[in-house]
């Protein structure tokens, strides 16, 4: 199988499956005073450390969660709460399910919330951001890197302008930690979600980066791990493999120039071999490892199907939204189409695609979606 589906989630890197492996065999709690607890407290401190490093954070300003989905509900609802009860709600028209919805909760609650859409180039207006946020109360949500097409979005200069009103920002990090350098303290960040099974970590593990200073109200009661943020006896197993990820991306990061390469050879060799596909988004500055395409005339569920067969795993939108037939939130914020985002594929790769599989996946799609658009034509 060539997999071309990384922003789904990645392969386990073999040293960190080594690190779980071996905190595995301490099986204390990290709340107990004994020793088989410290032991395991140990661990679940030593991946703080390499959480925070890898994003620029103090230790003690990240929080261990379930995942990415979790960090992003946390930072929603207690951003918008830690903003005030008027605080205006900003999104761009872009962000992942996890922020989408949440904030469409909020909404219900009686919250006002404005939704940002890039511009059809795939880039943000971080102007029009600030503008709908105003002048008063503001708690904005922006992703520092599209899950869907690869965007890059201003978060840095969000952040700096809120900061300077007293607004709340919360960004998106789950695609761009151990793909981009990120500084949580360069972009302003109030709070920052990560994830571990993008960066060849394990499923099941999150985190959330809260500003030291910043209070927000829990979602989950009935115990004090994790400053009483997320209660829950910690995933040890889980979060050292989430610290052993984090520490093999930040020494990883110079390896980002050789995906984009790869993934420039792959793009370019499927818009030069099928009629009328293009890149979603490609204008503006993009993750390495991302491309989105759009195959005129051939329907990305049918087009996903024949490339499963022929061993190429990729993906229509976002992981947590598949399986439905409605065309992607994110695609569409492009002005695309409901008929044209529905054909749009996403293809995105890793540390492990090799340029052996990127020329054998180049004639496997586009053979494919010439196919596909003849029968459905």
């Amino acid at each position: 199988m060539i997999y071309l589906d990384n922003n789904a989630s990645t392969k386990l890197d073999s040293e960190v499956e080594e690190a779980m492996a071996r905190a595995m065999a301490v099986f204390g709690n990290p709340s107990s005073v004994h020793g088989e607890g410290r032991l395991a407290r140990r661990l679940v401190e030593e991946a703080r450390e390499e959480v925070a490093a890898l994003i620029g954070a103090a230790p003690e300003e990240v929080f261990f969660t379930s995942g990415g989905t979790e960090s992003n509900a946390l930072a929603v609802f207690g951003g918008a709460a830690a903003a005030g009860p008027r605080a205006r709600v900003v999104i761009s028209g872009a962000e992942h399910p996890s922020v989408r919805e949440a904030a469409e909760a909020l909404a219900g609650e009686g919250a006002v919330v404005v939704r940002v859409n890039p511009d059809p180039s795939g880039a943000l207006d971080a102007a029009k951001v600030l503008e709908a946020a105003g002048p008063g109360p503001a708690f904005v949500s922006v992703m520092a890197a599209n899950n869907e097409y690869g965007a890059l979005f201003p978060v840095a200069e969000i952040g700096a302008a809120l900061r300077e009103r007293g607004g709340i920002f919360h960004t998106d990090a789950v695609q761009a930690a151990g793909r981009i350098p990120v500084s949580v303290r360069e972009w302003g960040a109030d709070l920052a979600t990560v994830s571990a099974h993008k960066m060849h970590g394990p499923k099941g593990t999150g985190a959330l980066y809260i500003r030291k200073g910043l209070r927000i109200p829990a979602r989950t009661p009935g115990g004090g791990q994790e400053k009483k943020i997320r209660a829950g006896t910690e995933n040890t197993g889980g979060i050292a493999g989430f610290g052993a990820a984090a520490r093999f991306a930040r020494a990883r990061l110079r390896e980002a120039e050789e995906i984009g390469r790869l993934r420039d050879r792959f793009e370019r060799g499927i818009l030069e071999r099928v009629e009328g596909a293009r890149a979603v988004g490609a204008q503006a500055p993009r993750l390495p490892n991302t491309t989105a395409i759009l195959f005129e005339g051939a329907p990305a569920e049918a087009l996903l199907i024949r490339l499963d067969l022929d061993g190429v795993a990729a993906s229509a939108g976002s992981a947590c939204s598949s399986g439905t037939l409605a065309p992607s939130p994110a695609i569409l914020s492009l002005g695309l189409t409901p008929e044209r985002a529905r054909s749009v594929l996403r293809f995105s790769l890793s540390r492990f695609t090799t340029a052996e599989e990127i020329e054998a996946a180049v004639e496997i799609v586009s053979r494919a979606a010439s196919e596909a658009r003849v029968q459905s034509g």
